[in-house]
């Protein structure tokens, strides 16, 4: 059924829905689910979307214990097209059909056995023999030959399936207010219910031509493609090179980034030795692991056994002695230059020849990092996002030397312990966090025009980020931040917004969610509260700045606030791409899902700009530089772009010579 899928991803991108066949009624209905000859279903792997939909017409349903089965194509922003909203309901009931639709939730053979998904559980071995008998004793009357479009004994009465649709649809409206074909999917399930199955399944395909022509739908079926396109790396995955095994890991540091880096090794079956220097700081550290694992393990995504089999692959050392048997290190200590050398230099003597060295930082050079060892064509960087057992992405940072063989076994270490490798250059904060300085940066210049601290941030959560930039800056913690802040602004001078805040903030005893007290009041178990005596603070810091206009608070609309934040990080993006940071833009709207919280929904940032226009963005900014300064000019990049009405994604430009040639220096 992949085809079908490729068919609707051609429909998102031109429009054109007149390639879309309706299989739902002339193939599963007319020649399956109508046909003279029973037809039986064998599942074995993988059956979601499409796939599974095709069985549902069949008249029965044989399956390997193993077999995972769902429908989630809500989380491409589009309904299921061939009768799934019409056929599931009717197999397991309208409750769990609901659960596994708007969740995209797949399931077991097992449970869908147990809810009537499934008719038999054979073996592998078994499995073709036992949906042909199956078939014959159909055929034959000694099973029941059932149509699932006609069954109707699972569903409740009219009235009743309203009040459940309802119901199912006030939540949606709660947990996903940005995800319309929940409810969409929820109507057409209605309709099948009060109008019948047939009736039910024209309404489907009516409704589905219609979703997948929106902007919500074109970006998530964007983000899906986008994130798989980040496997493909010219001259590393296209070259016949095999990746070697990895299997005993060192982590140098076992504070909140290297706990947690060990955290998600152990819990992929690598054996890890998490170095530190003295035994309270490794106790911490062993202890941060412990209490990740306990975490997973009452939110219910980790048994005990796996917690306490995770564990066993955990050693704690105070030395280097043991790195002579290591696949790989990882360095995840301070952001100190001179620190990271030294400790560069020690694991190249011990460290087997063929060893990956790796390091976590997130804004030093590699150049710098493993200048003093004759190692280059190893070091790479693995840069992972807080909390690294949690984050999906892992940034794998190559220079000029890392060989290919290092940068595919790195990726091939992040897909094993389930994150997203996206490959990125080598510069001041690599792709994520350089695009995304100015975003906390932008709202502070908002902050500081006179626009209220809390509507920003309320702004921009409307927007769909997780968070806003100030309940951010608290949850990241101050220290970060004053760490990277002078490194930004010599990397980037004159488009940096410099501001003495949290200077001030950390004056007045606040550091953010870690010492409870930052923008916001942090209490264990309670909602962050606006600290509204936080603008003492922030009048200070606007006396020292002034740049509030004399006729007071800078007056902005709420569309205003979003692009003031956004735009500033859509023309940083813009100067990745141009240097060729990034293989393509696509990997930056990766990146920005998966790294920054940017919503899915909306495509990714490069996808969601185009969405905007070049010309637009680039028109606002313009003006913006005119009024607030340097911060705000926008990019050679952009400016071409906007000024040949061309989209910012890159499969449209093309790079400048030295783009080019740091670009195939990297590739």
């Amino acid at each position: 059924m992949f085809c079908c899928f490729i068919i609707y991803l051609f429909i998102a991108i031109t429009g054109d829905i007149s390639v879309l066949p309706d299989e739902s009624i002339d193939l599963l209905v007319n020649t399956i689910e109508d046909a003279k000859k029973p037809s039986v279903a064998a599942i074995q792997g993988l059956a979601l979307g499409g796939g599974l939909e095709l069985t549902m017409a069949c008249h029965a349903r044989v399956s390997t214990p193993d077999a995972q089965l769902g429908l989630p194509e809500l989380t491409l922003g589009i309904i299921p097209g061939f009768g799934g909203t019409q056929r599931l309901p009717r197999l397991v009931g309208l409750p769990k059909a609901i659960e596994l639709l708007l969740l995209s939730k797949s399931i077991k053979a097992m449970e869908g056995k147990k809810f009537g998904l499934i008719d038999a559980i054979a073996s592998p071995e078994e499995l073709l023999m036992v949906a042909k008998s199956w078939a014959v004793e159909v055929a034959e009357r000694c099973k029941p030959w059932i149509s699932s479009l006609q069954r109707t004994e699972k569903l409740p009465p009219c009235s009743e399936a309203r009040k459940i649709l309802h119901a199912a649809g006030e939540q949606a409206k709660k947990t996903a207010p940005n995800m319309p074909q929940r409810q969409i999917c929820l109507n057409a399930i209605e309709e099948g219910i009060v109008c019948g199955g047939y009736a039910g399944l024209l309404n489907e395909t009516r409704l589905f031509n219609e979703i997948i022509l929106t902007t919500n739908a074109r970006s998530l079926i964007h983000a899906f493609f986008a994130e798989r396109a980040t496997s493909k790396v010219p001259n590393v995955t296209d070259v016949g090179i095999k990746p070697r095994k990895i299997r005993k890991v060192a982590v140098i540091g076992g504070g909140l980034m290297g706990s947690g880096i060990a955290t998600a090794l152990i819990l992929s079956g690598v054996l890890v030795i998490l170095k530190e220097i003295d035994s309270t700081f490794l106790q911490r550290g062993m202890k941060s692991i412990e209490a990740n694992l306990e975490g997973l393990r009452k939110k219910g995504s980790l048994t005990m056994d796996k917690k306490n089999k995770a564990l066993s692959l955990l050693k704690g050392v105070l030395d280097y002695f043991e790195f002579d048997s290591v696949d790989m290190v990882i360095e995840a200590v301070v952001e100190n230059v001179a620190l990271k050398q030294s400790i560069f230099v020690e694991i190249e003597k011990i460290c087997p020849p063929q060893c990956i060295l790796a390091t976590n930082t997130s804004t030093i050079d590699l150049n710098i990092v493993g200048e003093r060892t004759n190692s280059q064509d190893r070091i790479v960087g693995a840069h992972f996002f807080s909390l690294a057992h949690l984050m999906p992405l892992m940034e794998v940072v190559r220079t000029e030397k890392t060989s290919s063989q290092v940068i595919l076994d790195l990726m091939t270490v992040g897909k094993m312990i389930k994150k997203v490798p996206v490959i990125v250059g080598n510069c001041t904060g690599f792709a994520v966090n350089r695009t995304f300085f100015p975003y906390i940066q932008a709202a502070q210049l908002l902050l500081h025009l006179g626009v209220d601290l809390f509507r920003i941030d309320r702004v921009v959560n409307s927007f769909g980020m997780p968070m806003g930039p100030f309940q951010l800056q608290d949850v990241s913690g101050y220290g970060v931040a004053m760490a990277v802040k002078p490194i930004y602004a010599l990397a980037f001078k004159e488009r940096t917004f410099e501001t003495d805040l949290l200077h001030l903030m950390i004056e007045s005893g606040r550091n953010g969610k870690a010492n409870g007290k930052g923008y916001y009041l942090y209490q264990s178990g309670s909602k962050p509260i606006p600290d509204l005596s936080v603008q003492a603070v922030i009048n200070e810091s606007m006396r020292r700045t002034c740049i509030m206009p004399s006729q007071g608070p800078t007056n902005v609309m709420d569309q205003e606030i979003v692009e003031m934040i956004f735009f500033p990080v859509v023309n940083e993006a813009c100067r990745v791409m141009d240097e060729g940071v990034v293989i393509r833009s696509s990997d930056i709207d990766t990146a920005s899902i998966l790294g920054m919280g940017f919503p899915k929904y909306r495509g990714g940032l490069i996808f969601w700009a185009d969405t905007i226009g070049s010309r637009y963005i680039y028109s606002k900014l313009e003006k913006w530089a005119n009024a607030y300064g340097e911060f705000f000019k926008p990019s050679k990049y952009l400016e071409e772009r906007a000024k040949n009405g061309l989209s910012l994604s890159m499969e449209d430009s093309t790079p400048s010579e030295a783009s080019r040639a740091r670009l195939s220096a990297r590739i």
